[in-house]
């Protein structure tokens, strides 16, 4: 739950488009009895639309806050907070984004979850190293790191020298990250365990000698596909030596073999309840034209419950860019959900690319109630079910195709407002086509898969002030 809930008389802060929605929100808030109670107050300063009001304006607006012990504010209000509390003597805080997600923020919707834990290890293959410089792969391997990785491991090539493998692995250790080394060639494993490797990948029943020489710990591999007798034998090998391991009965693509190998971890899991267990995930995001989110939601839920612990994850293919940073999410949500005893829902967005759980925050009727009430020439985009509804003092118009708005927004020769209708337009067609929450002057929440625009969008308005003090001048 938030802290907010647990605060006495909070001071809501609006204008008058959000006031009546507002107070429902408010009403519905204090009628679940599952929610703690809190006396609040609502105060509407007089801005039209909530989100452009700032703290300088609230200073200006607001002679006092009552017997308030906290202020809550519009979600996108801009600016530095601090002012309020030096102003009025009391913390202030912005809410949700958008009003109709206060349940949520006031526990009705579960406690923000702690993500902060996983289980899963996650090795991430650089699979061209050999080609690439030390510098490259330092910095290769730091975009891993940023994505949540814990190990790089370095991907030999067939018959491809990889004369600076310990260089490579040198510099890597000097960034603090663990390093794997994956070779099929025996001499190869045997100079990056010698270099300093914390993992050699791949190792057989027929290769175990190699780690008689180094301190690396091993992954094991069935000698002939599919073999899991060979891979038991490797196994026991180690656990006769108190030598310690990971074991990989190997993730076959779709068609050739996934439901079989999926079997194969089970029966792993079940002979071994102890052991550590990897699952090279790549042989599926990357060889199945899909969305990855979806793809690693469904294989971390599947390594949730057989409790494997580490991935071998690789981001080659393009359409795979982000699968790293997407198999971070998803061991998180799925331990989170996994001790919680739950359904993974509720726990994050990350992995909600496409579509979102509730992407219509206000039906036709809400909007035509809000549109109703406007009173100046600027134009609101809202989406509902029903379509992109546009709208302003002179009237509402509801499409599902933003060029039938084209008469009626009459823009004439202003290109800056032309080039803003023209961009918001498009994104709100895009959530309606798509199933996802649009916000007027905000990005689509796109998860992990999202790059922020923020700064171009700040760009465009400073450009369309200039151009109109331009005109002026003229």
């Amino acid at each position: 739950m938030n802290k907010t809930a647990k605060a006495d008389n909070l001071l809501f802060i609006t204008g008058k488009l959000a006031e009546k929605s507002l107070h429902q929100t408010l009403l519905q808030i204090q009628a679940d009895t599952k929610t703690p109670q809190f006396k609040y107050r609502v105060e509407q300063i007089g801005v039209s639309v909530a989100a452009l009001m700032t703290p300088e304006m609230i200073v200006r607006r607001l002679k006092d806050t009552g017997d308030a012990k906290k202020m809550i504010l519009p979600g996108l209000c801009q600016g530095d907070l601090s002012l309020l509390h030096r102003q009025y003597g009391i913390p202030a805080e912005r809410g949700p984004e958008d009003l109709k997600d206060l349940p949520q923020y006031f526990g009705q919707g579960g406690k923000s979850p702690d993500l902060s834990q996983y289980q899963v290890k996650i090795f991430a293959e650089i699979v061209d190293a050999p080609d690439l410089t030390v510098p490259q792969i330092v910095e290769k391997a730091a975009r891993f790191r940023a994505q949540g990785t814990n190990v790089i491991d370095l991907g030999c090539l067939p018959n491809k020298p990889f004369k600076h493998l310990p260089d490579a692995i040198k510099a890597l250790k000097e960034t603090g990250v663990e390093v794997s080394v994956d070779s099929m060639d025996t001499d190869e494993l045997l100079l990056a365990g010698k270099s300093g490797a914390d993992y050699l990948l791949s190792l057989t029943e027929k290769t175990l000698w190699v780690t008689d020489a180094v301190e690396s710990t091993p992954v094991l591999i069935p000698a002939k596909p599919g073999s899991l007798p060979s891979l038991y034998r490797a196994i026991e090998h180690c656990l006769k030596r108190g030598k310690k391991f990971i074991a990989d009965p190997i993730l076959d693509p779709i068609h050739f073999g996934l439901t079989d190998s999926i079997v194969r971890y089970q029966r792993l899991r079940k002979k071994y309840p102890d052991i550590q267990i990897m699952m090279g995930i790549g042989n599926v995001t990357e060889l199945t034209d899909a969305d990855t989110t979806g793809i690693n939601a469904v294989l971390f839920g599947l390594i949730s419950e057989m409790n494997i612990n580490a991935v071998l994850a690789t981001s080659v293919s393009p359409h795979a860019m982000n699968a790293i940073a997407e198999a971070d999410i998803a061991r998180r949500m799925m331990y989170r959900a996994k001790v919680d005893n739950r359904l993974p829902r509720g726990y994050s967005t990350g992995l909600n690319g496409l579509h979102d759980r509730k992407p219509f925050a206000y039906s036709e009727a809400e909007i035509a109630e809000i549109a109703s009430q406007i009173k100046d020439p600027s134009f609101r985009i809202m989406v509902s079910e029903a379509g992109v509804h546009v709208f302003n003092r002179d009237g509402h118009q509801l499409d599902v195709d933003p060029f039938k708005f084209y008469a009626g927004l009459k823009v004439g020769d202003d290109a800056s407002h032309a080039f803003y209708l023209g961009v918001e337009l498009a994104r709100a067609q895009i959530a309606h086509q798509l199933g996802k929450r649009y916000v007027q002057d905000e990005e689509l929440d796109w998860g992990v898969c999202g790059k922020s625009g923020k700064k171009a969008k700040a760009a465009h308005r400073e450009a369309g002030i200039k151009e109109k003090r331009e005109k002026s001048k003229t």
